[in-house]
């Protein structure tokens, strides 16, 4: 029979060797900068370093560049990182699921609110990285034709809508989008429409957000995917 003072100095050292392993499966990332395509990378508060397309640096991959942003990819897990922004923790799973941090297992994304209060997060359309600012009041995506033909959509193939703006009235399209993703939640087939007049954010509207379960709490957003 095993003493109790054995028993429990097991019990003790089972639950430090489980948090050292956490602890060795969470990264905090961020973006320094960029040098030209090329990602300027800190992993764990470490020395800057530049990362280019395709290439991986203590576990992060970099998977493609755009302006001031970059996308990259962690324990099978996709973010989005922009210069200047707070970096994000990634976190491992051994056993090749996802747990915590951003859109757990795929059905959970959690935003804070910007000091504006509004929810402004990165994301992408259709593989292409983008900026939404959620909307509740919008019915579906909102974007403006520059950032429709920078995320490479052929918006002129939807259907033609007539819009009201505060320069008149204007020609927009209604349109269907391939995929949306923050985080690693994706959702697929989602309505867009694409407006003339130059817009800050991609309005994350309805089409998008009744997808999920909507739960607020002081500065934080929490959305469940529904099934």
């Amino acid at each position: 029979m095993i003493p109790a003072k054995l028993a429990l100095r097991a019990l003790l050292w089972l639950a430090i060797l489980a948090l050292l392993q956490g602890l060795a499966q969470a990264q905090s990332v961020s973006l320094a900068g960029m040098m030209g395509s090329k990602a300027l990378l800190v992993v764990n508060g470490t020395t800057p370093k530049t990362v280019a397309v395709g290439e991986t640096h203590q576990g992060v991959k970099v998977i493609s560049t755009s302006g001031d942003q970059a996308v990259i990819e962690q324990f099978g897990k996709r973010q989005t990182l922009r210069v200047g922004e707070a970096p994000v923790s990634v976190v491992g799973n051994s056993n090749g699921g996802n747990s915590g941090g951003l859109g757990a297992r795929g059905t959970r994304i959690v935003l804070s609110a910007s000091s504006g209060g509004h929810f402004i997060t990165a994301g992408q359309i259709n593989g292409h990285a983008v900026q939404f600012m959620l909307d509740t009041g919008a019915t579906t995506i909102g974007m403006s034709m520059a950032d429709a033909e920078r995320a490479g959509i052929n918006y002129k193939n939807g259907r033609p809508v007539h819009m009201s703006t505060s320069n008149g009235d204007s020609m927009g399209f209604h349109i269907k989008l391939n995929s949306v993703r923050i985080g690693d939640v994706e959702v697929y087939d989602v309505d867009a429409v694409v407006t003339p007049q130059p817009m800050p954010f991609l309005l994350l509207g309805n089409s998008f957000l009744m997808r999920f379960q909507m739960k607020r709490e002081n500065n934080l957003m929490t959305l469940d995917k529904r099934y």
